[in-house]
């Protein structure tokens, strides 16, 4: 077995003045053919402004919310710092564009150019769990994508 993996990206997150695009590298562009009607997808991408040798060596993270244990252990959290610094967002589709290769998005949490690994529709009945158990610390965080934009999320973080 080899110890080396290899990720190419399929694409780019482009975030800029309130925009949010997956830029699909032209290479890729027939994979979002019948991605239509899908409201949501999941995107796998790369948080290639933390991938450095120091970042990937953090395994803990100190409170990084203001009700957490004191410290928390990386596979606990959804910071960009990781071994693998790869993230994944759920995020309604406005628009794709299939001569472009561009999907458009309201918002998706990544910087701009982050590379894109891959893109899988959201599928309920693989993707929501209906009791899904939370520590208290978090419990009272919103329950679906659609109130985490309304929802304070300064009062959660510590940074």
């Amino acid at each position: 077995m080899s110890s080396q993996i290899t990720i190419r990206p399929v694409g780019r997150v482009r975030a800029e003045q309130g925009r949010y695009t997956l830029v699909i590298n032209n290479s890729h562009k027939t994979a979002l053919k019948e991605l239509e009607g899908f409201s949501h997808i999941q995107v796998l991408y790369w948080a290639h402004g933390s991938d450095t040798p120091e970042k990937r060596g953090i395994l803990t993270s100190k409170q990084p919310y203001k009700n957490s244990p004191d410290e928390m252990g990386i596979f606990a959290t959804r910071s960009q710092v990781r071994p693998n610094p790869v993230l994944l967002s759920a995020v309604s589709v406005i628009h794709i564009d299939h001569d472009t290769g561009c999907v458009e998005l309201p918002w998706i949490d990544a910087e701009n150019n982050s590379p894109i690994i891959d893109i899988k529709p959201y599928q309920p009945c693989f993707d929501r769990v209906r009791d899904a158990g939370l520590p208290g610390w978090c419990a009272d965080w919103p329950q679906c994508h659609e109130e985490s934009g309304t929802f304070d999320w300064d009062s959660v973080f510590t940074f």
